[in-house]
């Protein structure tokens, strides 16, 4: 009998989570610190995991430069409300041939050194970057989590019988990048919010649109090459996106400028100094 009390508790209650996450902000079961250490689990899984996500080992100077002088700096957003809470880190990723970069739950973000490679200025980095740091402060992953695994964690948690279920989870769906498709509204929360950061920022706020506009422009948003396959499933509709940001650039009142300006705010002179040309020696 109690069995069957609890199996019926935990489908009553599965389908008011599956309901309350249909949108942005829905139902999570996690906890900010849970988010951190589900982060910490993932980062320590895809380190033992070197053919898949190599550890850049280059100029250590590289990672310091985008660190300080990138990455700290968007970080000082009054907008982002867990830069005190979340072990906000960045982290690069020996593959050149890999136009990506992601977010893990409670702060780390990866970013691919083919990405390095390809952008040209110091703000559309920053548009990356803010967009990546939207998804670990909006929770979007562990929101998808809770949304298709919440009978699971549910059960586990109810009876304690499975202790180690967020470990396993992480392993199963992160490692190879496979949960970290976002949908169309995170992917749209995430350039809005990049956007807003940014705006606090010396970085060109509309920045965020910028490399979607170099793949618009030399074809690679629609090629199949695997150099792009990886960002193209699991950032869906770039194109519209660069739309999306023009028009809140608008509504800001904020001069609309593309990925080949060569304004003083979009630091390309920098970036290729101490980011592109050290990428390359």
């Amino acid at each position: 009998m109690k069995t069957n009390i609890i199996n019926l508790f935990l489908s009553l209650f599965s389908v008011v989570i599956l309901s309350s996450c249909s949108g942005s902000g829905g139902f999570n079961m996690f906890s900010d610190s849970e988010d951190v250490k589900l982060g910490h689990d993932v980062s320590a899984e895809m380190l033992t995991n070197q053919a898949e996500f190599p550890v850049f080992r280059g100029d250590p100077s590289i990672r310091t430069y985008i660190d300080q002088r990138i990455f700290q700096q968007i970080l000082t957003s009054p907008k982002i409300a867990k830069r005190s809470v979340y072990d906000y880190k960045i982290e690069l990723i020996a593959d050149d041939n890999t136009l990506n970069a992601f977010a893990l739950p409670g702060g780390n973000v990866y970013i691919y050194t083919g990405l390095l490679k390809y952008l040209d200025s110091e703000a559309a980095l920053a548009g990356v970057l803010g967009h990546e740091i939207a998804h670990a402060e909006k929770r979007h992953a562990t929101q998808r989590m809770t949304k298709y695994y919440g009978a699971q964690f549910l059960l586990g948690m109810l009876l304690g019988s499975q202790p180690n279920q967020i470990a396993e989870v992480a392993s199963n769906l992160f490692v190879g990048l496979a949960f970290l498709a976002n949908s169309r509204s995170d992917e749209d929360d995430a350039d809005n919010y990049s956007f807003e950061y940014l705006k606090d920022t010396r970085f060109y706020p509309g920045a965020v649109k910028f490399f979607f506009e170099e793949m618009r422009d030399d074809g690679t948003v629609s090629s199949k090459s695997n150099k792009v396959a990886t960002f193209l499933s699991t950032h869906p509709d770039p194109v519209n996106r660069i739309a999306k940001t023009n028009q809140r650039l608008q509504g800001a009142g904020i001069v609309i400028k593309d990925w080949k300006s060569n304004d003083a705010n979009l630091f390309k002179n920098e970036y290729a100094a101490n980011i592109k040309n050290k990428l390359s020696k």
